[in-house]
């Protein structure tokens, strides 16, 4: 595909755009017939509140994003109308249309329209090994997260998801928040390895390397006592996946108990970031202590 295609990104309307997005999510998820959501169930949610939107590359459906009005289970004793959020629930970009910054389109696409409803809080789930997601969730768009939940699909077959537990973090995208805003416009400096270690900030779990070069991580983590501190991930968890998925088990295990130990000691995640380092590219998520409402606050 040469060149950048010029993407046009716009609300789905038609039943065969519909059927369309059904085809999609088949190339994106292979392997998962019976979790394609529905034709049906897209043009319901895109006539009622929700939002379909679509990427397309002329008349060529490339990616989407989807999700609909939801409540804030956080605050549960108080009304619904004051609760209301945005779920958003799926998004997928064609293989050979990834690396194009099409997925961060969509989001700010996504983030205009739950704008104009007067909605806030935007969530969604993602698997937390996936260095592509998450520089996507944390670092570029700036959302933040402090809930993990175990398996909470069950058992998933498409390709991307078979043979581990559906362990997801939430994200949290408070869409109006200067934290937001200033991740957006760009203006923040890149951050490294060296900005959090020479303030101090230690790695909770630094990896070793088995055999074949797979990152494999420490048979205990760190308990940090200081306002930042380090996680790390596999940069590319799904060739672990491919080449031993015991190695992936052990993954999935390792950063359940972790994440749940930090939430519970009142961590959030609130950045990630890559770098290459001793021959081999490595990921990181930053966790902070704080109150979290100062990182939703709006200007």
């Amino acid at each position: 595909m040469p060149g950048l295609p010029d993407f046009t990104i716009r609300p789905l309307e038609t039943m065969t755009e519909f059927h369309a997005a059904e085809d999609l999510q088949r190339a994106v998820w292979p392997g998962a017939e019976l979790e394609v959501t529905p034709a049906h169930v897209l043009t319901t949610a895109a006539h009622n509140g929700g939002l379909v939107l679509g990427a397309f590359d002329g008349d060529r459906l490339v990616g989407f994003v989807f999700g609909f009005l939801g409540t804030d289970e956080s605050s549960s004793t108080r009304p619904a109308l004051a609760r209301l959020k945005h779920c958003s629930h799926q998004l997928g970009v064609l293989p050979e249309y990834r690396d194009h910054g099409l997925g961060y389109q969509l989001k700010l696409a996504q983030r205009d329209f739950v704008t104009r409803q007067g909605i806030r809080l935007t969530t969604w789930t993602y698997d937390p090994l996936e260095a592509r997601n998450a520089r996507l969730n944390i670092a570029r768009l700036g959302a933040v997260c402090r809930t993990y939940l175990r398996d909470v699909y069950g058992p998933m077959p498409d390709a991307l998801n078979a043979g581990l537990p559906s362990d997801r973090l939430q994200v949290d995208w408070w869409v109006t928040s200067s934290r937001v805003k200033e991740r957006l416009s760009g203006r923040r400096a890149a951050l490294d390895l060296d900005s959090f270690t020479s303030a101090g900030c230690e790695i909770l779990n630094p990896t070793t390397l088995a055999p074949e070069r797979l990152p494999r991580p420490p048979d205990h983590f760190a308990k940090s006592a200081g306002m930042i501190a380090l996680v790390e991930i596999p940069a590319d968890f799904q060739t672990i996946k491919a080449r031993d998925m015991a190695l992936a088990l052990a993954w999935r295990q390792h950063t359940r108990e972790l994440f749940e130990a930090a939430f519970q000691s009142g961590y959030l995640v609130t950045d990630f970031f890559r770098e290459p380092m001793g021959g081999r590219l490595r990921a990181f998520y930053a966790i902070s202590q704080g109150d979290a409402k100062f990182e939703y606050s709006d200007n």
